[in-house]
């Protein structure tokens, strides 16, 4: 059935069950215990009336001095001539209750007490009270026997004499007061049930609440509309705590699938660009019938473009390896002030071209990561510090170790990066003031690139700025 495949039906039915069961075991152990305390005190009874009838029927020895004889009785022990019963004549027991002792029996007694004592030859010698008709001589497999028969309490005791004294009385009052009582668990588990049953199902309820809410979210979300989150009004549940971390979930996804968007965007602007080119030029050359000089300057053009979009194709799939993980980096030791000394000196003649002087200061790190990867970062950190700089500028290298981390800083006395841009840096095909152009064919993704190859060191890059003074970027890896 469908309502089997609910959570909260499966929820409500076993804490039913459960309920159930609890409350039945109270019902029948508290049943029992009450059952047990009257027959306790009915017995109680019975056997202080038994000893009274026990005491008229033996008495005990008569001490002199202390009030008369008892009255003549016969001799205890077998009669003589044992064995020949049918042959002397059995001997006349003598019983009386005193006047005391009576009203304890029969109509004197408010609760019906009754009695039958025979004697050690099966005769009755004496009864009192509403005896019921199941009673006969017995014999008791222990010296004293209680029963419950037919409504009735009875103790039953026989003598070592042979006689026999079975003492009782009506349970039907306490029997109407059992059932009374049995009534009165039944109801109040029943009551108890059904709150129980209300107040578990508007619990399981509202703990379930969250999940509906989910559900909700899930389909619009799945509908495309990324906006939407999930109502968190319980955050220190474990369901709210599922809901914060889905919305947290949902709003990186709301942003991963922005930035996306805007990835596609700008690359197929960047591409668009070259591809035009090279469509003119190659229409242009097509029209009519050129000079080689005009063909030679035509192909050079498409080279141009076709070098263009190759780095920009290449810098994307950099970045895609380095989203999904895929990039293997090395895991080599090694002295980064020689990896930043090879790069700077790379970049000198480029420097000197744009009349920028390159300064360093290194000291020596060891760190364990990949010299190529990171021999990138710095030259992408080195050639915006030469482009974004000043004619006559300067480009400040620094290199030490700091706290476990080795700290490397590239600064540039260039315009510097105005507090709108700062924070877009690192994004990807980001482009800031008209300071910052892009003639030189830059795409906007070596900064992003960094990024991603320091952080896939465990490292970190920030960059810090004043305008009319200049840029530093600072990246921060683990030593070895």
């Amino acid at each position: 059935m469908k309502i089997f495949k609910s959570i909260k039906w499966r929820l409500q039915l076993w804490y039913g069950l459960i309920l159930v069961v609890v409350l039945a075991g109270f019902g029948f152990t508290a049943y029992q215990l009450e059952r047990g305390r009257v027959l306790r005190k009915v017995d109680d009874e019975l056997n202080m009336r038994l000893h009274l009838i026990t005491d008229a029927l033996h008495p005990p020895p008569h001490r002199p001095g202390f009030g008369p004889p008892p009255p003549d009785r016969p001799p205890e022990g077998p009669p003589m001539g044992a064995g020949l019963d049918n042959e002397l004549p059995r001997p006349t027991n003598q019983f009386q209750l005193s006047a005391w002792a009576e009203h304890f029996f029969g109509t004197n007694d408010g609760q019906n007490f009754y009695y039958v004592v025979w004697s050690r030859y099966g005769d009755e010698i004496a009864r009192e009270g509403a005896v019921p008709t199941h009673m006969t001589a017995m014999k008791a497999a222990e010296p004293v026997d209680v029963r419950t028969l037919d409504g009735f309490r009875e103790i039953h005791s026989t003598f070592p004499l042979g006689e026999q004294i079975t003492v009782g009385r009506s349970l039907a009052p306490e029997l109407k007061d059992l059932r009374l009582t049995a009534w009165r668990l039944t109801a109040v588990g029943t009551a108890i049930l059904l709150v129980g049953l209300v107040g578990g199902g508007w619990l399981v309820g509202r703990a379930l609440r969250p999940i509906d809410g989910i559900s909700a979210a899930a389909v619009k979300i799945s509908a495309g509309d990324l906006t939407q989150r999930i109502n968190v009004a319980e955050t220190e549940s474990e369901l709210g705590r599922l809901a914060s971390v889905l919305n947290s979930t949902f709003a990186r996804l709301e942003t991963a699938f922005a930035q996306q968007q805007q990835f596609t965007a700008d690359a197929a602007h960047e591409l668009r660009t070259p591809v035009s080119v090279v469509l003119t030029q190659t229409q242009t050359a097509l029209n009519r019938e050129r000079s080689p000089a005009e063909y030679r300057e035509t192909i050079e053009a498409c080279q141009r473009s076709a070098q263009r979009m190759r780095r920009l194709i290449e810098s994307l799939l950099e970045l895609a390896r380095l989203d999904t993980g895929q990039e293997t980096l090395k895991r080599l030791c090694f002295n980064l002030a020689e990896t930043v000394n090879e790069c700077a000196e790379q970049m000198k003649p480029i420097a000197s071209q744009r009349n920028v002087n390159i300064l360093t200061g290194l000291a020596p790190v060891e760190i364990i990561g990949d010299a190529e990867r990171l021999a990138l970062v710095i030259t992408n950190l080195l050639v915006n510090a030469i482009q974004y700089n000043r004619p006559g500028g300067e480009v400040r290298v620094k290199l030490e170790a700091s706290a476990g981390l080795a700290v490397l800083t590239v600064s540039d006395t260039g315009p510097g990066i105005s507090g709108e841009d700062l924070p877009h840096v690192f994004e990807r095909f980001y482009r800031g003031d008209k300071s910052r152009t892009t003639s030189n064919g830059n795409a906007g993704l070596g900064l992003a690139i960094s990024k991603a190859i320091v952080e896939a060191h465990g490292g970190t890059i920030e960059v810090s700025s004043r305008e009319n003074v200049g840029s530093t970027f600072t990246v921060r890896l683990p030593l070895g």
